[in-house]
């Protein structure tokens, strides 16, 4: 068995400790709070020491072309993925724009190191199979912080083996390779969110809910793909203004008896 599997077996096992385990709190729309914080220390002295000083000076010595080359060779892997959930999601068109992406980065794009496709106007998607459960209907549930993969939510670490499963690198052979590779695109990742860690850091009062609210909002928005519907009592409520509150209109004639007008 791969260190994969196991990997994504743990957080199913972490996520159903957190849920029997994280019931008593006093934030209702939190109710992990106590797990997440926790896992949410234990992920950020994980990055202090190791993650962020190696990604700070992977950004700094590598040339920044080959970061991009980086980036797009592992983009363009995810491409496949985002693919088989667009059409899982009934997305033909969208698919098919993922289907074309991959073929063309694949093969012109010098597998994938060149994003060409983008040039040419084929639109990048981001989809997982979080999202796919989303869009047909399964609630993402509370919040949950993941020791190592970092924030998730029920639905969301319940769909992790699928993900896991249909990134194309996780089959490449030989597992030195394999691995290499991955420790590489953990590195990029985390390089390129340099910068708004930074900011996070200066201006968030309270981190930990910084990023939980960020990242649900972020995942309700990708699920609707940034057509969130209101809720109900928000449609009455912007609604009120113009739907309940009623403008007297001129009478269309004149009252039986009208005044005499004053000259």
């Amino acid at each position: 068995m791969t260190t994969l599997p196991r990997l994504s077996g743990l957080a199913l096992a972490v996520a159903a400790c957190a849920v029997l385990s994280g019931c008593a709190t006093s934030n209702p729309q939190d109710p992990l709070e106590k797990f997440n914080r926790a896992s949410f220390a234990f992920n950020d002295t994980i990055d202090r020491v190791a993650l962020k000083p190696v990604a700070t000076g992977y950004k700094k010595v590598t040339p920044g072309f080959v970061q991009t080359g980086v980036g797009n060779f592992f983009g363009n892997l995810s491409d496949a993925w985002s693919a088989v959930n667009n059409l899982l999601q009934g997305k033909g068109e969208a698919g098919m724009t993922d289907v074309t992406r991959v073929a063309l980065n694949s093969t012109f794009g010098i597998l994938g190191l060149l994003d060409i496709a983008s040039e040419a106007g084929l639109q990048k998607h981001n989809e997982d199979f979080g999202q796919t459960l989303g869009y047909w209907g399964v609630p993402s549930g509370p919040f949950l912080m993941l020791p190592i993969f970092g924030p998730s939510t029920i639905r969301d670490t319940a769909a992790l083996p699928a993900d896991r499963w249909g990134d194309p690198w996780k089959r490449k052979d030989p597992h030195n390779w394999r691995n290499i590779g991955s420790g590489i695109r953990v590195v990029d990742q985390r390089a390129s969110l340099l910068d708004a860690s930074n900011l996070m850091e200066e201006a968030a009062l309270d981190r930990y809910e910084f990023l939980r609210d960020g990242y649900m909002q972020r995942r309700q928005s990708q699920v609707f793909d940034g057509n969130v519907p209101r809720a109900a009592d928000e449609t009455d409520a912007d609604d009120a203004p113009t739907t309940n509150t009623q403008v007297v209109p001129e009478p269309v004639s004149p009252p039986a008896n009208p005044a005499p007008e004053k000259q």
